[in-house]
């Protein structure tokens, strides 16, 4: 068994996955080598399962489902805990995920306090996650909530803003950031391993991280991969994300428009009806049964529809680790 924790770099902040057994590591972003605690110390550590090793008995699907209403605060969502037990119930039905390989974090209550979708309760449900992941695994991490943006500080975006999604208590505990999520989830991934993120929020189309961004108006991939040079791929894996809007979106109110414009509605909706859609044509049915809902809305006059559509435009993303021809292979979880 190989012990492994995740530290952060004093210099450049960023997280990095080091073996217990090293004394010192050197950053993969700003080459700073830091000291590696010894096990004793506290830490988040976790067991890495020796790839030699069989894993009969040990399920190869698990799954992390995030929905996050903000009860009794000015920012409250309607249907993200529903959307959490609809997502729940794709992966078992149509996956065959098993139900005690997916953790459930909401804020419903009464709920038990470990799966309250605080930040520390969903950084630790992350690492559980990837966590002694092996060639052959799947897995989902799904979030409904908040997106927001924050200004970043090293280099690594385009676009000069980090993204993130905002837990419970992002008011006390700060929200999670793109590089975090990165690190914990899209690094350790070995070859062999797959993890789909669907992320129902604003501000989300490179939340991960991931190198590469399909391009719907120029129907191609493009290049996402940091200003700064930094590494943000897997460890041999396939990280795919499908996002509810650009980085520069906000997310339709689902209220506005009774539910149905949001991209975990339609997602489903769509799996159901066609189980062995390809990538392109599910984001692309995704897409048009948003739009034909903002469309549908009832609004008669041309001025006022004008209007509407720039308010409700969201455009679903496609990210990946790895390029691939999103029209030939098949959506599977």
């Amino acid at each position: 068994m190989v012990e492994t924790i995740i530290i952060k770099c004093s210099s450049c902040q960023h997280h990095l996955w080091v073996s217990t057994s090293w004394k010192t590591s050197r950053c993969l972003y700003c080459k700073h080598v830091n000291l590696v605690p010894s096990n004793e110390q506290p830490g988040r550590t976790f067991q890495i399962r020796d790839l030699s090793a069989k894993n009969s008995g040990i399920s190869r699907k698990r799954a992390v489902l995030c929905g996050v209403s903000y009860d009794k605060t000015k920012y409250r969502l309607k249907g993200t805990i529903s959307d959490v037990k609809n997502v729940k119930n794709l992966l078992i039905n149509n996956f065959r995920f098993p139900i005690e390989c997916i953790r459930e974090l909401t804020d419903e209550e009464p709920q038990d306090p470990k799966l309250v979708p605080t930040r520390i309760n969903i950084e630790k449900a992350l690492q559980w996650l990837v966590e002694g992941c092996c060639p052959g695994d799947s897995l989902v991490f799904y979030f409904a909530g908040h997106g927001s943006q924050e200004t970043d500080m090293d280099r690594d975006e385009i676009d000069g803003l980090d993204e993130t999604i905002c837990p419970l208590d992002f008011e006390d505990r700060g929200m999670i950031l793109d590089d975090y999520i990165n690190s914990v989830i899209v690094r350790p991934l070995m070859a062999g391993v797959t993890l789909h993120a669907i992320i129902d929020a604003c501000h989300s189309a490179t939340v991960l991280d991931l190198q590469h961004m399909y391009s719907a108006k120029e129907k191609r991939w493009v290049d996402n991969n940091p200003p700064s040079g930094a590494y943000k791929g897997t460890s041999g894996g396939l990280a795919i994300c499908i996002s509810a809007c650009r980085d520069d979106q906000r997310v339709v109110d689902s209220s506005a428009l009774n539910g149905k414009a949001t991209l975990t509605h339609n997602l489903i909706q769509e799996i159901n009806k066609n189980p062995r859609l390809t990538y392109g044509a599910l984001i692309t049915s995704v897409q048009n049964k948003i739009d034909g809902a903002i469309e549908a809305r009832g609004v008669k006059t041309w001025f006022i529809r004008k209007f509407l559509r720039a308010a409700f435009s969201q455009e679903v993303q496609l990210s990946s680790s790895e390029k691939f021809d999103i029209h030939q292979k098949e959506f599977n979880l």
